[in-house]
């Protein structure tokens, strides 16, 4: 991090600091977190690291129920990597961190998630979050996690839930269409929370956790989510 980039950090801090809401990610106190989103979402942004309410609940349910943070060696696959996360994630100690994205210039390599240049269980730990409703062929991505995953080793594979079942249309192929029925111009699918149909048919293990298992549900709107958010954790068998 450059010297302007971060006396901007600090300035960012010292104008928002107050103690309405938490950032999980970045540890400061906030007075509000920031609108995002097309509509906008109130209360979604961090002012000073960028995350978002995805990003914060996933922190915390890294903390309290995986053994990221446990200094034990490691290796991790983070796709499509946030910059929220990753000089974080880059910093656990005995961790393996390697990002891959198709177009991302910040990913460390470049990698098709429905083809992954990788062996069979090579990873402990796999990170993709809200991918899988932009790739067509999905259930293969998923497969592909399954593959490179190492037996006992677990995946979070998060999508944006936004109906109360999964739709998709191959049809639908222009931006204007897609954003009118999926909600943005380069999805091709609504997830629902039947979602962990499609990873549990690709072999994982998975929970389906609300934001209200992973912490009080009256501290929600401070660490700023929702209480209905989820979290998808899947486990490779032995």
């Amino acid at each position: 991090m450059n010297y302007k980039t971060l006396l901007k950090q600090q300035l960012t801090k010292l104008q928002y600091l107050g103690w309405a809401h938490y950032c999980s990610v970045c540890h400061n106190h906030l007075r509000s977190f920031l609108p995002f989103g097309d509509p906008p979402r109130q209360n979604a942004l961090c002012p000073v690291c960028h995350s978002l309410e995805r990003h914060r609940l996933d922190q915390i349910f890294f903390e309290k129920y995986t053994n990221l943070f446990d200094k034990s060696p490691k290796k991790m696959l983070h796709i499509a990597p946030e910059q929220s996360f990753e000089l974080r994630l880059k910093q656990i100690e005995n961790l393996d961190y390697i990002s891959a994205d198709l177009m991302s210039p910040r990913a460390m390599l470049k990698v098709d998630i429905t083809d992954i240049p990788f062996p069979d269980n090579t990873f402990d730990i796999v990170y993709c979050s809200h991918v899988l409703e932009h790739v067509p062929d999905d259930k293969r991505a998923i497969s592909e996690f399954h593959r490179v995953c190492k037996p006992q080793g677990w995946a979070v594979l998060q999508v944006p839930i936004t109906t109360d079942k999964t739709f998709e249309d191959p049809s639908i192929t222009s931006p204007e269409e897609r954003k009118r029925v999926f909600g943005q111009e380069d999805h091709v699918r609504c997830c629902g929370p039947d979602y962990i149909d499609r990873i549990q048919a690709a072999g994982f293990k998975t929970n389906r956790l609300r934001a209200t298992d992973v912490v009080k549900p009256t501290d929600c709107q401070y660490l700023g989510f929702q209480e209905n958010r989820l979290v998808f954790y899947c486990e490779k068998a032995a």
